[in-house]
């Protein structure tokens, strides 16, 4: 889709792109056998920023689309960088607020799995994430990126796309879990493990070293970036429907990968049964140089 996309391009927006598409403009390489109905010098000066756009798709700049392309329209650079794509998710001690921090991470980039966990190698994300050119997430403008950034200090400058506003504006809200819901994707074992549930499962392992707490909270935390693939393959097939090329460009579902970690569902019914929270609340993080 990205070949196919103009409203990159200086003075170019979306109703431009649309008027280029139905004169038959559909490519970047139809741009320059456009006859002169669209004016040699606005197809000349168009030609010249696509030659840029080609150098930069060449090196696998996905931050030099994200940052020309209207945010509304990030979706596009999917297809051209899905073998660089990071689905990412964080769980924490709370919502955000003082005093809480991040207890795992789940990275998965459509063939490998990475989990991190608090006290034992939450910094070798800021590493591993190095890697990647086009970072998924589910509400990661306003939840994910921010606290990571804050909590590790890395940049986190690639581009990105928040499926929180994509599927939005497919009409799909609710929350990552009703959209899954919508959308057919079934938990199964985890369908009633929610996000305070995940603060829970943490306290568990925390404060009594349940290890199927943690490998639950695990389970729950990779089942948020897995999940986030067929979404977003979902979300791009439709958006290209209001496009006039559709299935031409349309992606393949997804197979999905082996999960690391199962749900313990002993662990789930207990927390269920008492719910209420028994330790001090929030949580405090371990002391400078005391990992837990």
């Amino acid at each position: 889709m990205l070949r196919r996309t103009f409203c990159h391009l200086p003075g170019v927006g979306l109703k431009a792109e649309q008027q280029l598409w139905a004169a038959g403009i559909d490519s970047w390489g139809a741009l320059a056998q456009a006859d002169a109905t669209l004016g040699a010098r606005r197809r000349e000066r168009l030609l010249q920023h696509l030659e840029e756009s080609q150098r930069q798709l060449d090196l696998q700049n996905a931050a030099f689309f994200a940052g020309s392309l209207p945010s509304q329209e990030h979706w596009r650079l999917y297809s051209e960088f899905r073998e660089s794509v990071a689905y990412v998710d964080i769980e924490t001690t709370g919502l955000g607020g003082p005093g809480d921090y991040i207890t795992t991470i789940a990275l998965y980039d459509g063939r490998t799995i990475r989990h991190y966990v608090q006290g034992q190698n939450l910094a070798e994300f800021a590493r591993d994430i190095r890697d990647y050119r086009l970072l998924v997430t589910y509400n990661g403008k306003c939840f994910d990126l921010p606290i990571l950034r804050g909590s590790l200090g890395i940049p986190l400058d690639q581009a990105h796309i928040d499926l929180r506003y994509v599927l939005s504006s497919l009409g799909y809200t609710g929350g990552l879990k009703g959209c899954e819901r919508q959308l057919g994707l079934d938990r199964g074992d985890l369908a009633d493990v929610d996000g305070f549930f995940a603060v829970l499962l943490w306290r568990d392992y925390h404060h009594h070293r349940n290890p199927h707490a943690l490998e639950t909270l695990l389970a729950y935390n990779i089942r948020d970036v897995v999940n986030l693939e067929p979404l977003l393959i979902m979300a791009y097939n439709l958006k290209t429907t209001r496009t006039p090329f559709g299935p031409a460009v349309a992606l393949p579902a997804a197979t999905p990968p082996a999960e690391p970690f199962r749900p313990h569902a002993p662990t789930i019914e207990r927390l269920q049964r008492q719910y209420i929270p028994y330790a001090p609340w929030p949580p405090q993080p371990p002391a400078r140089g005391n990992p837990w």
